[in-house]
This record gives structure tokens, C-alpha cells and sequence, in this order.
């Protein structure tokens, strides 16, 4: 998806397919710190960063994934089946490190119906 950030930037975000991967929440929302403790916020909208560990479960396996959102902390429970909303998926590099972060606009979480 090709979109412009708020200096007119043409940015690429690699959203992921989820439709045949299911999301268990197995860490409750936290917020995202930086190294001394303190709470990190959207560079652009300025709001507060939640983090959320999910396993997210296909035909192949499981992964462990932690997710950041942005905005009032995600209202999800330990346990509880979810779907992140425009997940993406963010590769980075720093010191000789690489790896790759996701972020999602925020979960909503499974119905009955959706978990058959």
C-alpha cells in the first residue's frame, strides 16, 4: 500500500494477509517504553504506544509476534482470539542488527462465528 506521510513522502506499508492465520492474545497490552521506562509516542500523531504479544498460529506452525498500536490501550485479555486491523509488517536495521517490527491500527477481537 503506497501512501503519503505528513511531509508528502510517498511511504510503502507491507500489510499482511491474516486471512488464514489465527491471533491469541498471550500478553496483555502494555505500554511501549524506551530504554529508561518512559512511554513511547507516534512521531506523527504524538499518541501513546501499547505493546501487545500475540501467537499467531497457520497450517505451518507458531509464531510469537509483539504488536504496537497507537492511541487508548487495546482492550484484550489473555487468551482471547483477535484479529489485528491492517497489520503490517516494518523491517529495520540499527548497530549491525536487523529484524522486523508489526503494527497495527489496533484488534478486534473473534466472534463465535469466527472461530469455527
Amino acid at each position: 500500500m503506497l501512501v503519503l506521510d505528513s511531509k508528502d513522502v510517498v511511504v510503502v506499508k507491507l500489510l499482511i494477509d491474516i486471512s488464514r492465520i489465527t491471533f491469541t492474545v498471550t500478553r496483555a497490552a502494555a505500554e511501549k517504553t524506551d530504554m529508561n521506562g518512559t512511554q513511547k509516542f507516534d512521531r506523527n500523531s504524538r499518541e501513546p504506544l501499547w505493546t501487545v504479544q500475540v501467537m499467531a498460529l497457520d497450517e505451518a506452525g507458531g509464531e510469537m509476534l509483539v504488536v504496537t498500536t497507537a492511541g487508548v490501550p487495546p482492550k484484550v485479555t489473555v487468551g482471547q482470539q483477535v484479529v489485528p486491523v491492517e497489520l503490517e509488517a516494518i523491517p529495520w536495521a540499527q548497530n549491525g542488527k536487523n529484524g522486523t517490527a508489526f503494527r497495527a491500527k489496533g484488534f478486534s477481537p473473534v466472534t463465535s462465528k469466527q472461530a469455527v
